[in-house]
């Protein structure tokens, strides 16, 4: 998993507040995200953007890659277990199904759309 030809891009609220959380929970969920997204991209580059906002009662991070977009008929089975679009051996199917869990256990939600050809918009919102 190659890096290089990856643009990150962000956009900070400056104004986010803090949350009481897991940290280590939250950077699993964060990794597995950006790294999917670099998955999407591919070799052929791209832009990652890592946007984050105050909400009115937590907070919502976003991950938003430029890659190849999930098909419209897989957007309901994505948080399945074992479900995965990538060919075998580069995937287990496990890793938005572990974030769903863990965003859940820290009392948010996980969201995703996708646009095939275009990219996707992963979103996750926390409790204040």
């Amino acid at each position: 998993r190659g890096f290089r030809s990856i643009v990150f891009e962000q956009e900070l609220d400056s104004g986010l507040p803090q949350i009481e959380t897991e940290p280590e929970k939250l950077r699993q969920v964060m990794i597995n995200l950006i790294f999917n997204a670099a998955d999407a991209v591919g070799e052929a580059g791209g832009t990652i953007l890592l946007r984050t906002r105050a909400l009115d009662k937590g907070i919502e991070i976003q991950v938003q890659d430029s890659g190849r977009g999930i098909p419209k008929e897989y957007l309901d089975k994505v948080f399945d277990p074992f479900f995965t679009t990538k060919e075998p051996g580069d995937g287990t199917g496990l890793g938005l199904s572990v974030c769903l869990a863990i965003v859940e256990s820290l009392g948010g939600e996980i969201d995703i759309k996708s646009t095939e050809g275009k990219g996707t918009v992963v979103t996750v919102r926390l409790p204040g």
